[in-house]
């Protein structure tokens, strides 16, 4: 292993959170979501080392629902201990990422079986440790407002 690779092995320092970037598609005034296993989710996931907050959410759109999407605004970032259940034991940090649909279509693929754009008021289960009704209703008040200004914890 190189010394940068030893390094990161075996950092024991100061606890850090994880990153998790959301994305808020919108189509017709409806908000894309994709299915995995049973419930649905903002497309999205943890930041890959070397991924940057834009590129791991255009990477996990095109992943997740075969959509190229372009990151615009931050929409914000939460301590996902104080908004989602289950708790974890450590911590994470989600960005949820307001971001313009270029192109792309749904292909079935090993994360996700569904996507779809649905309205507020007709969202279907969702999966509450990755994005709760309260979260998709702040990605739908940013889309409606020009003037959004990023909240964080």
């Amino acid at each position: 292993m190189d010394g940068l690779g030893s390094r990161i092995a075996i950092n024991t320092g100061y606890q850090t959170p994880k990153m998790d970037t959301r994305a808020a598609v919108f189509q017709d005034n409806k908000i894309l979501l994709v299915k995995e296993r049973d419930t649905w989710s903002l497309p999205g996931g943890w930041i890959d080392v070397n991924e940057s907050v834009k590129s791991n959410t255009i990477k996990e759109v095109k992943e997740e629902a075969g959509l190229d999407v372009m990151p615009v605004k931050i929409i914000a970032v939460q301590d996902r201990n104080k908004h989602n259940k289950p708790q974890y034991a450590y911590g994470v940090c989600i960005v949820f990422v307001l971001c313009d649909l270029i192109s792309g279509e749904f292909m079935p693929n090993t994360e996700t079986s569904e996507s779809g754009f649905f309205s507020l008021d007709d969202l279907p289960d969702l999966d509450n440790s990755k994005n709760t009704v309260e979260q998709i209703r702040m990605c739908f008040e940013a889309y409606r407002d020009n003037k959004w200004v990023a909240q964080f914890d």
